[in-house]
């Protein structure tokens, strides 16, 4: 039987399309995040919608409840209508096969690479989930960055967002604000819980210049982990679901 031959020209191929082009690195160094489109093929989209949809009929520990994060439009409490909506999946790797054949894929770990460097480590903590906004009870989240979740040597982690349906503005997707990773964020424009403080001047013009993130099912956003962004709650009749995982460097 003949052996199976790779051309040089197949090789580069291949690895382009595990890469991001010189101008996505740098629009990722200049506004702190970069959109691959269609990265995720529709049948492995399909195939963790339909893990996740099963998980949150079931209630499938360990989850996170909305009522928990006390957010904007959120539940008062368990026991009330609407306290046990799912807002996150937690552990999103072990659920299922499918969700670590994608952290371990090319496409996505020669992309980390490109922006990190080195081994690529999954801190298994807050993000490696299924983040979920419910059609009726769902609630806003403030402006923050994700550096408040850890406590890392330095703050290059990247957050691979990947979109298992539309995500606009109505339905709870992502705002941003572009080039804030390289922005100074003093103790006192934030909260006590973290979040960008509305009340303040400074913080307004800052909040100006955001722009709302549109994703379609199989879309990755990847995001460093200072860049300032927000999402509103779900104002449509159909739930979004995301699959989210951070990354960092082994020596971080």
């Amino acid at each position: 039987m003949p052996m199976c031959t790779t051309t040089h020209s197949e090789v580069s191929e291949a690895t382009k399309a595990s890469l991001f082009t010189g101008s996505d690195l740098k629009q990722f160094q200049r506004d702190g995040f970069v959109i691959v489109r269609g990265l995720v093929s529709d049948e492995q989209c399909k195939h963790m919608l339909a893990i996740a949809q099963q998980h949150l009929e079931q209630q499938i520990e360990p989850v996170e409840y909305e009522a928990d994060l006390h957010y904007p439009g959120s539940p008062a409490s368990r026991s009330i209508q609407g306290g046990k909506t799912i807002r996150r999946l937690l552990q999103a790797y072990s659920r299922a096969p499918v969700f670590a054949q994608w952290v371990s894929s090319a496409a996505l770990q020669g992309r980390l690479k490109q922006l990190i460097g080195g081994r690529i480590v999954m801190p298994l903590a807050h993000h490696n989930c299924i983040m979920t906004k419910h059609h009726e009870f769902s609630s806003d989240t403030g402006w923050h960055q994700d550096i408040r979740y850890w406590s890392f040597q330095k703050s290059d982690l990247i957050t691979a967002w990947l979109a298992l349906g539309s995500e606009y503005k109505e339905n709870g997707g992502l705002r941003v604000i572009p080039g804030s990773h390289r922005a100074t964020i003093q103790d006192y424009q934030r909260d006590d819980a973290q979040f960008l403080r509305t009340d303040l001047a400074e913080n307004q013009r800052l909040i100006n210049k955001s722009i709302d993130i549109h994703l379609e099912a199989g879309d990755v956003l990847f995001f460093h982990c200072l860049l300032l962004h927000s999402a509103n709650r779900n104002r449509t009749e159909k739930n979004k679901t995301s699959a989210v995982f951070t990354f960092r460097s082994a020596d971080n």
